[in-house]
């Protein structure tokens, strides 16, 4: 039997993996307007069952919350996600800014762009696992913004 060859972009090369989870092009910069807080984006690519992103922690910040961006007429608002974001099976989860993200608080020092920031991912199943995230130059985070013209 002939199998037929797609053309597909080549794969990504994860920054780590647990288990099923391959975290995928993680990165981090400090908010422009406010040097003390920083969003966290990757991208989660699961390849076995559903599961869960319930925290992260960072060494480098008094707080790491899980972040959503709501748009409420011509403003987006971040609201916490406490129950953390589902993972679903043989599927992906972006983080992104003006998206879902890690929002990162009370840093102890300014984002440097070229270093890296190691961040622990908690998830519900599959554990836990630090990820360097690499910190580029400092841009919007998520906080409430007005929208951009289209």
């Amino acid at each position: 039997m002939l199998k037929w060859l797609r053309r597909s972009e080549p794969k990504e090369v994860p920054a780590a993996t647990l288990g099923p989870l391959q975290i995928v092009k993680p990165w981090a910069r400090s908010s422009s307007t406010e040097p003390d807080v920083a969003g966290g984006y990757m991208t989660v690519i699961n390849e076995g069952e559903s599961d869960r992103l319930v925290s992260a922690t960072c060494a480098a910040a008094g707080s790491v919350d899980i972040q959503a961006i709501r748009v409420k007429g011509s403003v987006l608002e971040m609201r916490k996600i406490a129950e953390g974001i589902v993972i679903p099976p043989a599927n992906q989860q972006v983080f992104k800014p003006r998206g879902y993200h890690l929002l990162l608080g009370g840093l102890t020092a300014p984002l440097a762009a070229g270093a890296s920031l190691p961040i622990t991912l908690a998830f519900e199943k599959a554990g836990s696992v630090t990820v360097d995230f690499a910190v580029e130059a400092p841009g919007a985070v998520g906080h409430a913004t007005l929208r951009e013209p289209q």
